[in-house]
């Protein structure tokens, strides 16, 4: 019933999104396309993909849609439900750098494009995504709806794999957020009952169905933070896991390349050598390590079926980005301790770069109501000055992105 809800929620959304769109840009109906782009969650394999590593992830049924109709010049028209103003871009007179506003997404996506190919039409387009979703990849869902529309726009036929890439070129070149391909591979490749398991050195993805009977939902905290990436000490982190691969594969006698990635350091090698790294170095490749150990066990887990002791993997993830990656702050480690110790609630974790927005948690259904209460009370007897802006609520699992009126699954 939940799910005929929410999906009933979107086809309105976007019905009422295409008329608008039509009446905006004084098209026919039938020329507006809608692209859905979802949201998504990473249970395990925090913070390793820009290291190389295995990550899990589960795109959900939020999503962003984006309402797009083709021009016949070279021209984005954007508007936002979310922000203020309309955006005119024009694709040929592209900066390579990101002006810091709403559109940059919409850019980088034609910045990234025409690096590949040429693009020979613009589009007028809306975009309506959530709000209170930081944390769970609005802009990697943003950077993937872009590029689908103007794929659609200019009748280009792009693989799922050639789209990962290039939104990693909308994040780390565009953007400059040095982060690696679970986003937009958990967005694209996602199937509803399947956790998607990726390996971010090979860029091959496998879909795990679920090997239990037991539904589960996700919970999602929502600590009230919003702070761009860049923001952060999100590169910082980056920076450190890079520089102890580099002396973890120089004291192993192996030639370090200009980019080097705890993913390129055996465990053996880290247990021999890792005395020669700093603290703060250590800890980082200490939370890498032990959390592909756990994203192995955790694959193993979902094909049994296992809630239970899945989720105390992700309970220890969590602990990990805070004791060992050390994400986080008061605000988000208050999240994380109420949403775990929620009765009814199999595991929880930061989600996203684990800086600013939520927490998420794998949860029994039953439950929610009791979940919600508890878990914002002793957030909000924590936070006071979150009042207003905290929020839980609950997602199911659901497919990656498309464009609705192409994909006969829906």
């Amino acid at each position: 019933m939940r799910e005929q809800e929410q999906l009933a929620k979107e086809r309105k959304r976007a019905a009422e999104l295409r008329a608008e769109l039509a009446a905006w840009a004084k098209v026919p109906l039938e020329q507006v396309r809608i692209v859905r782009s979802p949201y998504r969650i990473c249970p395990l394999g925090a913070h390793v993909d820009h290291q190389l590593g295995e990550v899990t992830g589960m795109a959900l049924d939020r999503a962003l849609l984006l309402a797009f109709a083709r021009r016949d010049d070279r021209h984005l028209v954007l508007k936002s439900h979310q922000f203020p103003g309309v955006k005119a871009v024009p694709l040929g007179a592209l900066s390579a750098e990101a002006e810091g506003d709403w559109a940059d997404y919409a850019r980088g996506a034609s910045f990234a494009l025409q690096r590949r190919r040429p693009l020979e039409r613009g589009m007028t387009a809306i975009v309506d995504g959530h709000d209170n979703v930081g944390g769970l990849s609005s802009s990697a869902a943003a950077g993937v709806a872009y590029l689908l529309a103007l794929e659609a726009a200019n009748e280009l036929h792009v693989s799922p794999t050639e789209n990962i890439e290039l939104d990693q070129v909308i994040e780390n070149d565009y953007i400059g957020v040095n982060n690696g391909i679970l986003d937009q591979s958990t967005i694209l490749l996602s199937r509803d009952g399947h956790l998607t398991h990726v390996d971010c050195e090979s860029g091959e993805a496998q879909l795990i169905p679920f090997g239990g009977t037991e539904e589960f939902s996700v919970a999602v905290l929502f600590s009230g933070l919003r702070v761009r990436l860049p923001e952060t000490d999100y590169n910082k982190r980056v920076r450190e896991c890079d520089e102890a691969a580099a002396v973890l594969l120089e004291a192993t006698g192996v030639q370090v390349h200009p980019d080097p990635k705890l993913g390129d350091v055996s465990p053996e090698a880290f247990e021999e050598h890792a005395h020669l790294l700093p603290e703060e170095w250590r800890k980082r490749a200490v939370h890498f390590f032990a959390e592909q150990d756990r994203v192995r066990r955790g694959v193993e887990l979902w094909k049994q079926g296992d809630l239970e002791a899945f989720g105390q993997l992700v309970n220890e993830s969590g602990r990990s980005s805070i004791e060992n990656y050390e994400c986080g702050n008061a605000y988000l480690r208050t999240a994380y301790e109420v949403l775990r110790d929620c009765p009814g609630v199999y595991g929880a974790r930061f989600s996203g770069a684990g800086f600013r927005g939520c927490c998420i948690g794998l949860a029994r259904p039953e439950c929610e109501e009791e979940i919600a209460r508890a878990a914002l009370s002793a957030y909000l007897e924590a936070h006071p000055d979150m009042e207003g802006k905290a929020e839980v609520y609950f997602c199911r699992p659901a497919d990656g992105a498309g464009l609705l009126d192409q994909d006969a699954r829906r």
